[in-house]
């Protein structure tokens, strides 16, 4: 299925390069951390954390109104006015968007991309209509999935609550056939475990797949970083250990540069 239109090896001849990715769930307007999305804990303000990554290196941010699908809330457009006046890098922005009206104010608003989760799912042909009117680099597809207790993969919508009718592989391919630019992939049964991304997950997404893959859930340190790009991811997202400042992503950046990896801003 992916024999045309590949992405060049992130680890091969190819001027691509890895990008790191702070990650600000966002709850009722505070930026939050939990571990396998429950128990969330307050990180502080959204535009203070998006300043200090943009300074500490970040080549873009994401930020995922987690409540926003659960409650019905309206779409955070204050707090992104306020992120794309105080921030010069590009960053997505996620939740709370039914339709395509949503997307053009996120855009208006002044984000460089849009996230879809659970309309994703519930509204498929939203993504065609995004990336029909905006081009496929602006919308990303954020897949949460969870190894259940039998092994299986299992989808999840509604900030990882609601477990979704589709199948895991099935899935995966429709969001690229679509059009989605990016598939942003959370392993739930990794986030906020620190055990280090699910690697054999990445790997099934070769040089031949076809769209940016951005590995998100269970980092714990520079290393983890790492074995995401060996395993096959384009980007690399964490949240928590950037938040309580564990490292930070000029330190995550170095590690990867000393163990030759391409890293924007350097050999880029």
């Amino acid at each position: 299925m992916y024999v045309n239109n590949e992405k060049p090896d992130i680890n091969g001849e190819s001027d691509l390069c890895a990008r790191i990715i702070p990650c600000l769930d966002v709850a009722y307007g505070r930026v939050v951390k939990g571990t396998n999305f429950k128990e969330l804990v307050d990180m502080g303000d959204p535009v203070q954390l998006a300043q200090m990554y943009e300074q500490q290196g970040a080549d873009e941010l994401v930020f995922l109104d987690i409540k926003a699908s659960v409650d019905g809330q309206q779409s955070a457009l204050d707090m992104v006015y306020q992120v794309a006046t105080h921030l010069s890098i590009p960053f997505a922005v996620g939740g709370g968007i039914k339709a395509l009206e949503d997307v053009h104010r996120f855009f208006h608003a002044g984000a460089d991309k849009v996230t879809l989760n659970t309309m994703a799912v519930e509204q498929p042909e939203l993504i065609n209509q995004i990336a029909t009117q905006y081009g496929s680099q602006s919308i990303v597809v954020a897949v949460d999935v969870n190894q259940e207790v039998d092994g299986s993969l299992a989808i999840y919508t509604h900030g990882g609550s609601k477990l979704a009718p589709v199948d895991y592989h099935s899935w995966i391919e429709e969001i690229v056939d679509r059009g989605a630019g990016e598939i942003l992939l959370t392993a739930m049964h990794k986030d906020g475990t620190g055990s280090g991304f699910d690697t054999d997950l990445l790997a099934q997404f070769g040089a031949g797949f076809p769209v940016q893959v951005i590995a998100s859930g269970g980092a714990k340190g520079p290393q983890d970083f790492l074995a995401a790009v060996h395993a096959g991811a384009d980007a690399v997202l964490a949240a928590g250990l950037f938040h309580r400042g564990e490292y930070t992503v000029g330190e995550v950046k170095a590690y990867l540069i000393n163990n030759n990896i391409k890293i924007r801003n350097t050999e880029c």
